[in-house]
């Protein structure tokens, strides 16, 4: 089967669509990498794609809120390009700002909105991300727990050691209205939280880790989630800067070196799944 295209969403702002672009290209994907506005004037170049990456960096310098003038533009501009990667057999990944974009666009949850198409304003979802519990920005390695999911992007992969850089990266589920499962219940059910944070040994738990191994103060120590397909996921922690075992901060301690970094099997998955 020919090698899937991969559309690498730009916008102001954006500043991992290189990196990310590569990533794929090493994993064996054609990569095209577009700017918002190119889509909005031309949306038929989504067409030929199979992958949809939103790509790490400030989109519109995060202002307001970080990802939401780029999530509101695509609600506004691009509905039914989101809509025809979620629904159809095709893949969306959203990694740090991505992700952020993904929550905003409510892309993960049913309820949030039945079809984008049929929304102008912005979906209120079942959780978001948010500032970092500590108030800053942080910037360091992390390692991550995979847990029971259908996502093809987490296929064979038990835990990864990744490096993340962001400030609002905090996820909270809303709360519960009182009747019902609440949201965290709800996600959890429906393997929905794929990724999390843990202790370098592979502990997580439900509990909130204490800082560094959560770098954030993410409910349930989430670090990336998926819709019930599996096939729309997104992570705050960047997989793309780990492809090569000499991007790992101790590889000179290693006395033998994998042939690729944790990232990499994240992008040969995604590429292995139209194969």
């Amino acid at each position: 089967m020919a090698a899937p295209r991969v559309l690498v969403l730009r916008a102001p702002g954006t500043n991992c669509d290189v990196e990310t672009a590569f990533a794929f290209e090493s994993a064996g994907a054609i990569v095209n990498r577009i700017h918002v506005q190119q889509l909005i004037d031309r949306p038929i170049l989504a067409n030929n794609h199979q992958i949809l990456c939103f790509p790490g960096g400030f989109s519109y310098g995060d202002d307001i809120a970080s990802g939401r003038v780029l999530a509101t533009q695509l609600i506004a501009y691009l509905p039914d390009m989101i809509e025809s990667f979620r629904q159809e057999d095709r893949l969306v990944l959203g990694i740090c700002n991505g992700f952020q974009i993904m929550i905003r666009l409510g892309i993960f949850f049913e309820d949030s909105s039945s079809s984008l198409s049929n929304s102008s304003t912005m979906p209120a979802p079942l959780a978001t991300l948010t500032w970092n519990q500590q108030g800053r920005f942080e910037d360091r390695w992390v390692h991550l727990k995979v847990s029971e999911n259908d996502s093809p992007f987490l296929r064979d992969i038990d835990q990864m050691f990744l490096p993340m850089a962001h400030a609002e990266g905090r996820f909270v589920t809303r709360p519960s209205n009182g009747t019902g499962p609440s949201a965290a219940e709800t996600l959890q059910k429906q393997k929905q939280i794929p990724l999390r944070y843990c202790r370098p040994d592979g502990f997580t738990s439900d509990d909130v880790l204490p800082h560094p191994d959560n770098p954030n103060g993410a409910e349930m120590n989430v670090a990336g989630l998926c819709d019930e397909s599996g096939r729309v996921f997104g992570l705050m922690p960047h997989p793309e800067r780990h492809l090569f075992p000499t991007q790992h901060p101790f590889w000179t301690r290693r006395d033998e070196q994998p042939e690729f970094g944790d990232g990499m099997k994240m992008f040969q998955n995604a590429v292995d799944f139209f194969a």
